[in-house]
C-alpha cells in the first residue's frame, strides 16, 4: 500500500428533500480491493457515480488519484475505469470492435491499443469471441468485456456498480477470480454490492453504508469480531423470560430478537459457554426447542449494525434500475 488514492470527506448529495448520500466520508487505500455493501437504494451508486464526476459534487470534497473531483474531473476521467450496474454494450459490435472504440476515445496510440486488446481479450477468456456480435454473449461473457474495456486505459482505480448482479452463482464465482487478478496486477478496485457473500470473499476493507450514511468499515475480520467471538440462535418456550436471563450473563454481550427466537452474542468459546446457557434456562423451566452455534458472518453484522437483514429490502431489477439511471 503507498497512501489513499481515494479521500471523501463530508460528501452529501440530495434530489430534492432526499439525501441520497448524507455526509460520508471515508478513503480508499492504493492497491486494495474496497466495498460499499449494503441495499438497493442506500447511496451507493449515487456516490460511485459522484466519484466519476457521471454526478456534480454538490456538498463536501472528493479526491480521486490525486485529483480533485469537482476542480479536475477530466484528470479524474483519465485515471479511472468504470464498470456500471447496466449493461452499456453496442449489441452490433464485436468484442473486438467494443475495446478498439474505447481505446480510440482515449487516443490510444495504434500500437499499444491494439496489444492491450489482444492482452485483455486473454486475461479475460475472450480471446475466442473477438469477433462475436456482444447481442450473441452470455451476460457472463458481457460483464467480462466490460472490465475489459474498463481496463483498457490502465487505470489507477477501477469502479465496479454492482458487478455480478444477475450472474449465476458459478458465473459470479469466476467474476470475483477477474477481480482480484486485476487487483493484483495494482489496480485499485473500488466495489459497491448488495451481496455479503461478495463483499466478504473480495474485500480488504468494507464500508456497510445504509440511508445515505456509512454505519461502519473495517476488514471483515474486524467487523465480525466487532459482534463478539460466537453466536448462538435459541428457540424456547419463552424467549422473552430466556432473552432476559441470559442479558444476565457477562459473557453475552447483546441479544438479537428474530421471528421465531433470538440471537446471543457471546464473548468466549460458545462450545464451552453453552452448556451453561442451557442449564440457566433449564433452571427457569424454559424448555429448549432449537440451538444453533456459529461463527459471526457478513449477514449478522449488516443485522447487528443497521437493525435489519439486507435482503429484505429486495433486489432492484435490471429495468427499474436502469429508469432511474436515465432520471438522474
Amino acid at each position: 500500500m503507498s497512501g489513499n488514492i481515494i479521500e471523501v470527506s463530508g460528501l452529501e448529495h440530495r434530489y430534492g428533500d432526499f439525501a441520497a448520500v448524507d455526509g460520508i466520508s471515508f478513503t480508499v487505500e492504493e492497491g486494495e480491493i474496497f466495498s460499499f455493501l449494503g441495499p438497493n437504494g442506500a447511496g451507493k451508486s449515487t456516490a460511485i457515480n459522484v466519484l466519476t464526476t457521471l454526478l456534480r459534487l454538490q456538498k463536501g470534497s472528493a479526491r480521486v488519484a490525486g485529483f480533485d473531483v469537482a476542480a479536475e474531473p477530466s484528470k479524474v476521467r483519465a485515471s479511472i475505469g468504470i464498470v456500471f450496474q447496466e449493461v452499456t454494450l453496442d449489441r452490433d459490435m464485436t468484442c473486438w470492435e467494443i475495446l478498439e472504440f474505447h481505446g480510440c476515445l482515449y487516443r490510444m496510440p495504434h500500437k499499444e491499443r491494439r496489444s492491450r486488446i489482444d492482452e485483455l481479450l486473454d486475461l479475460v477468456e475472450l480471446e475466442g469471441k473477438r469477433d462475436t456480435l456482444t447481442k450473441h454473449l452470455s451476460g457472463g461473457m458481457k460483464r467480462r468485456l466490460e472490465i475489459a474495456r474498463g481496463l483498457m486505459t490502465r487505470p489507477r482505480v477501477l469502479f465496479l456498480d454492482e458487478p455480478t448482479i444477475g450472474l449465476d452463482p458459478q458465473t459470479r464465482m469466476r467474476m470475483w477470480e477477474y477481480i482480484k487478478s486485476v487487483n493484483e496486477e495494482g489496480t485499485t478496485i473500488f466495489l459497491t454490492t448488495h451481496y455479503m457473500d461478495e463483499a466478504d470473499q473480495l474485500s480488504d476493507r468494507i464500508s456497510i453504508i445504509d440511508h445515505g450514511r456509512i454505519i461502519a468499515t473495517g476488514r471483515t475480520w474486524e467487523l465480525k469480531n466487532m459482534l463478539g467471538e460466537d453466536l448462538i440462535y435459541l428457540e424456547t418456550s419463552d424467549n422473552v423470560i430466556a432473552g432476559t436471563a441470559l442479558r444476565g450473563m457477562e459473557e453475552v454481550t447483546d441479544i438479537q430478537e428474530k421471528s421465531k427466537g433470538f440471537v446471543a452474542l457471546v464473548n468466549q468459546d460458545g462450545t464451552h459457554l453453552l452448556p451453561r446457557i442451557m442449564e440457566t434456562l433449564q433452571g427457569k423451566g424454559i424448555r429448549i426447542h432449537t440451538v444453533n452455534l456459529k461463527k459471526p458472518s457478513m449477514d449478522d453484522v449488516f443485522v447487528h449494525f443497521t437493525g435489519r437483514e439486507l435482503r429484505e429490502e429486495g433486489a432492484e431489477s435490471p429495468a427499474a434500475a436502469h429508469s432511474r439511471a436515465i432520471r438522474r
